[in-house]
This record gives C-alpha cells, structure tokens and sequence, in this order.
C-alpha cells in the first residue's frame, strides 16, 4: 500500500511537471521572441532548472531523510544568512522594486523558497525535541515563533508578503497539530492582525491589490489589469479552450503569463476541462500526500511530512484562487507547473522527501 502511494505521488507530479513544459512554451514562447530573440529561451532555462531538480530529488529520495533533523539548526542559521545577504545592495538582485535573488550569470536563485525548507525542517525536530513542553508558552510556542518571526521579518524586507503570510499559515498549523495551546495561536493571530492592516494599507500597492480584489474595474487599467486579463482568459476558454497555442491573452495581454498566471493560460488553452484537471491532479497529490504522512513512522517524518505537503497545497490553493479572482494578487507560483528555479528546484526537493519517508513506511 505504501508503494502504491509513492508510485502514485510520484506519477502525479511527473503528469504536472509535463504539463508545465507544454504550457511554459505555450505561455512564453511569443513574449520570449519579443524580449530575446528566442521562442524556446523560457523553456531551455526551465528545462536546466528541471534537469537541477531532478538531481536534487533524487539526492532526498536516497539518503536517509532523519539527515534533516541532524542539521535542522545550521540550515536554519544558513536561510537566515542568506535572506540577510540578498537584502544587500551589488549581492541580491533587484526586480521591479524587490529584492529576492542572487543572480549567477544565467542562473538565479530565490532564498525565500530555500527559507521555507529550512524553517519546516526545523519546525518539524523542535516539536519532536520539545514533546513533553510543547503545551507550555515559554519553552513550547515562543521559540519557533520567533524562528518564524526572524524567517518573516527579513522575507518582508524583500518585500514578499505572499510567501510570508503562506509560510506563517504552514508553521502555526504545525505547531497546533503538534499540540500547543490553541488560545497561543489565537492571541498570536488577533495581535498580528493590526501589523498586518498596517502592512497591507500602508504601502500603495498592496492596498492597490486588495482593492482591485474587491473591484476590478474600479481600475481596469491599473491595478485591476492582471485580475481581469486572467478572467477574461479563463473565461474565454469555455469548456474545451480555443485549443493549445492559441491563447490571445499570452499576446501581451495578461502580465506574467508563464509564471503566477500560467492557470489562467491553461484556461484559456484547453479549457474547463483543463483546469479542472489540472485541480483533480493537486487534490490526488494531497491525498497521496496524507497517506505518507498518516504511514509515517517517526514523528520528525510525520511532521515533515506535514509541513511539506501543507506548503505545496497552500501555494497551489493561492495560486489558483488568484487566478480565479478569489484572493487578492499574490506572488505564489503553481507548483511543479509556473516557470521559476527556485520554486521549482523546491518544490522537487520536496517531492523526493516526501517520497523518502514514504518509502521509510515500507518496512515497520
């Protein structure tokens, strides 16, 4: 039965990372003509990130996953570094007023995401290391908080309060499941809501965003732009899409086409259908993803477990919803499918861990 779900999560996300091949061509190939010169020029860099992926992968999936636990604290130190490290100006890179990257010649490199790893894997030890205090305040909840406050506060200098918001959610459904108080997590939630009002109403594009959220149309060629152009393209597609290649949303239109909005594209493309696909394949991973962690056979497993398949779903559920009109504008790419390295390498890291203590369960 164990092998069955790792055959099954496996298969699954390989039918995703196929999908996001066809649909990064299809969603990028005319843009990247425009910029580059060069249709394939999305599709060759995502294929190397997918060639990286796939070695690192395969690293998770054959060592020995406790590994993790030994070194939870220096990847945690090390995510902290280098979340300082891209703040700084001539070392992380710079795009449209947020500084997320370090970049290598052709190749760039998001901490954040490697962030979300490392502060998950140190969730996942603490609560297996602090079993018999987890309920208490000093010693069972304020600490990961403040892992989680420092892994924050230096994510929203970037600024990125997508992911912030989404790693936050991961880490305190963690904590709650792992047995601290739930009057902690609700007296931390109500007094971060006043920070959050301030975050999102005192800077001019966020509070754009949330507005736009509630009306598109009060600016349809501002800040409702994006959600717009990704209704039209859904939309449009009617239930079997105008067919593959054949997006005119892609044509300009609709901003980041092959990356937060690539959903949007499969809309368009190949319809209800599609899509609905494309959402039956996340809600099959999920599954697969609770019988691992349901068959794990440690406590470090099942936590991370947990923390991994949590953070997966979550990017896709907003990722989706967003494209929808559901939720407000976020940063989040659909896993295994949306063009990016990083979250893409990640991701696939995530998979072969997943897997890995999948595999663990074979032999009780």
């Amino acid at each position: 039965m164990v092998r069955k779900t790792r055959i099954n999560l496996l298969t699954v996300s390989i039918v995703l990372i196929c999908i996001g091949i066809i649909m990064i061509y299809s969603s990028s190939s005319i843009y990247a003509w425009e910029r580059y010169g060069d249709s394939f020029y999305f599709l060759k860099r995502h294929l190397v990130f997918l060639a990286v992926g796939l070695l690192f992968t395969f690293l998770a999936m054959i060592i020995d996953y406790h590994i993790f636990r030994r070194y939870a604290r220096p990847l945690f130190w090390i995510a902290l570094i280098l979340l300082v490290l891209v703040l700084i100006p001539g070392l992380g890179r710079e795009i449209s007023g947020a500084r997320r990257w370090f970049r290598f010649k052709f190749i760039s490199f998001q901490p954040s995401e490697f962030a979300n790893l490392a502060l998950i894997i140190y969730i996942a030890d603490f609560v297996c290391r602090k079993e018999e205090q987890i309920k208490t305040l000093l010693k069972g909840f304020i600490p990961p908080i403040c892992a989680l406050g420092a892994i924050s506060l230096l994510i929203l200098l970037q600024p990125d309060l997508g992911t912030t918001i989404a790693l936050g959610s991961v880490v305190l459904i963690m904590l709650y499941i792992s047995g601290v108080r739930p009057r902690y997590i609700l007296g931390l939630i109500l007094c971060s809501l006043p920070m959050v009002y301030i975050l999102v109403f005192s800077v001019p594009y966020r509070k754009a965003r949330i507005l736009a959220f509630l009306n598109p149309w009060l600016d349809p060629k501002g800040s409702g732009f994006q959600i717009i152009q990704s209704q039209i393209a859904i939309g449009s597609g009617g239930l079997f899409g105008v067919g593959l290649g054949h997006s005119q949303q892609k044509l300009f239109y609709l901003p980041a086409a092959h990356t937060d909005f690539i959903f949007s594209i499969i809309g368009e493309e190949l319809g209800l259908f599609g899509t609905l696909g494309i959402i039956i394949l996340f809600l099959i991973f999920i599954q697969q993803g609770l019988k691992i962690i349901k068959n794990a056979q440690d406590k470090f497993g099942y936590f991370l477990a947990q923390g991994l398949v949590l953070m997966i779903s979550l990017k896709a559920i907003v990722n989706i919803g967003v494209s929808c009109g559901v939720f407000p504008t976020k940063g989040l790419p659909l896993p295994f499918i949306s063009y990016g390295g990083s979250s893409l390498i990640f991701d696939m890291v995530s998979l072969g861990i997943l897997i890995n203590i999948a595999r663990s369960g074979e032999y009780p």
